[in-house]
């Protein structure tokens, strides 16, 4: 039997837009320079302790090893890009800094990849906090893994570069199932084919998901698990509630528990996913209890050795902040900050939150999506379990504004607010937005896909162009300039670079025909049906949509 003309073009589209995300995630890998994301010397660090034999400490007793420090210093780290929203006086510029010639970068290897251990009944309170690796608060899952990466490709010993591109690689591939998973999310959601693709390409709308994502840090691990958590809620949403399916859900829950802590946001979704799915209430029951047992097993167990041996859920990493106490501005103050600061860090604050996209751009995205998720929720197909698959973000979304309170009401601080934690939800925002782009459109979203294409396409190339000013381009430079200066601080040559660039154009140009051609041989079958709207378990079956 042939298959469907529409499902063959369907799926052409589906893995040239999965390509297109993946890609453009590794061109940001390439892009961003070294060291400068969130964090990034102590992720390596870490995943190069393990690589080394070096184990685990206690939170706050972890110090970064002299590669990472030699590292930072070649990589011209205690400098400022020239695109920051604020200058500062006495720090110098990183555009006035020559690139490390490729010869004179460090090599790591058991040399000088760990730390000197502190003393016995020594701390690390004296010590500068760039000096402290706060990444063992976390679990170790990550960072073995990417140590594991390092020692496959036989990159442990080697120069610091091109480990850290490596490791930035590694990370991109981990986010690659993300546009899949999406895809079939919406499928069994909506059955439609168009509204599929649209949350395919979401995270296109999103640049700071390939600046992060595209960088060394468990979030992507984060991410992965939560698009996993995500969609396989989906499946019990849609009535699979076989013990197996409980199983795979607990243990993928139990991935993300073993990096982080923001994966335990995901329980209530669990939860209420098998509250609200059909089925007898006894395997309903029975589900929630498989896949609570493998989440613990796999990474639960992790937080409750914390809460008895060490009297808390997550230890501190940096015992000392050296900040000093200011006097809180009252809670309007805090909201208003926080919010700003998590949503302008969720679309685009590139950098170690240097490169700041303007205020209108982030706020006018965060008003489409949310729209869009609210027309799902009060008028798309399948409702109940898209309202469910969206308490993923909101769940993250309050939960760093509770964990930043208890900081700001006892010292004045606001901290611990990303937007790359609610990564974890990318998967729910993605299903949200192309459902309420379905509600929206109707039976036009089918001939609106490859604009839609179009616009995500658009929408990269404006974050990385934005990244490449604000990494390189200085003061009446022009943008050959900055392209020469990326090319002295890349590990790739200039060649190379541009090669890397028109990958992603003509996999972009590829996407957008592909998705043309897709529109033109569905037919009218390409809109959710009424049972779809009414039955949400309909979709449940083989999986066959529109």
């Amino acid at each position: 039997m042939r298959d469907d003309p529409r499902e063959v073009a369907y799926r052409r589209a589906l893995a040239l837009v999965t390509a297109l995300v993946t890609l453009v995630g590794g061109l940001w890998a390439v892009l961003t320079p070294a060291f400068r994301a969130p964090d990034e010397p102590q992720h390596v660090n870490s995943a190069l302790r393990l690589a080394y034999g070096g184990g685990w400490p206690p939170a706050g007793e972890a110090l970064v090893g002299p590669a990472v420090d030699e590292a930072r210093d070649q990589a011209a780290l205690a400098t400022d890009v020239p695109g920051r929203h604020l200058d500062r006086a006495d720090v110098p510029a990183f555009v006035d800094v020559a690139p490390t010639p490729d010869a004179d970068r460090g090599t790591v290897s058991d040399r000088n990849a760990l730390a000197d251990p502190i003393p016995p009944g020594s701390s690390t309170r004296h010590l500068d906090p760039e000096a402290v690796d706060q990444m063992t608060q976390h679990p170790p899952l990550y960072y073995a893994v990417a140590a594991g990466v390092l020692r496959v490709t036989g990159l442990a010993e080697a120069r610091w570069d091109h480990q850290l591109l490596a490791l930035r690689l590694f990370d991109v591939v981990l986010v690659l199932p993300l546009p899949l998973l999406a895809a079939a999310s919406v499928r069994r959601l909506a059955r439609s084919r168009p509204a599929a693709l649209v949350a395919a390409s979401f995270t296109l709308f999103v640049p700071q998901v390939g600046h992060i994502l595209g960088s060394v840090t468990n979030d992507a691990l984060v991410t992965l698990s939560g698009a996993a958590t995500a969609y396989l809620c989906v499946r019990v949403l849609t009535g699979d509630v076989r013990l197996r399916t409980a199983a795979a859900l607990g243990a993928v829950v139990g991935v993300g528990l073993l990096t982080k802590v923001m994966a335990a946001f995901a329980l209530p979704v669990v939860v209420a996913a098998y509250l609200m799915a059909s089925g007898p209430r006894g395997r309903r029951v029975a589900g929630v209890l498989v896949a609570g047992g493998a989440a613990f097993a796999v990474g639960g167990w992790w937080w409750l050795r914390n809460l008895l041996v060490l009297g808390t859920v997550q230890p501190v990493g940096i015992p000392d902040r050296f900040l000093d106490d200011a006097e809180p501005q009252g809670l309007w103050y805090f909201l208003r900050t926080v919010v700003t600061s998590l949503t302008r860090s969720f679309f685009g604050n590139f950098g170690w939150l240097e490169l700041r996209l303007p205020d209108a751009v982030f706020w006018t995205a965060a008003v489409v999506v949310a729209l869009l998720c609210a027309l799902a929720v009060l008028r798309g197909p399948a409702r109940r379990a898209t309202a469910v698959l969206l308490l993923q973000p909101v769940a993250l979304w309050c939960g760093v504004l509770v964990n930043a309170w208890p900081d700001y009401a006892a010292h004045g601080w606001i901290s611990a607010v990303q937007g790359r934690y609610l990564f974890a939800g990318l998967l729910a925002l993605s299903a949200g937005t192309a459902v309420g782009l379905l509600v929206l459109l109707g039976p036009r979203l089918r001939r609106a896909t490859p604009w839609v294409l179009v616009a995500a396409g658009l929408a990269s190339a404006s974050g990385l162009a934005y990244g490449f000013w604000g990494f390189y381009q200085g003061p009446g430079e022009s943008p050959a300039d900055a392209a020469a200066r990326w090319a002295g601080w890349s590990p790739l040559t200039g060649p190379q670079l541009v090669v890397a660039g028109a990958v992603v154009v003509l996999v972009w140009i590829a996407a957008v025909v592909a998705a043309a051609r897709f529109a033109r041989s569905a037919s009218a079958a390409d809109t959710p049906t009424a049972a779809a709207a009414t039955a949400p378990t309909a979709a449940a079956g083989s999986g066959s949509s529109a």
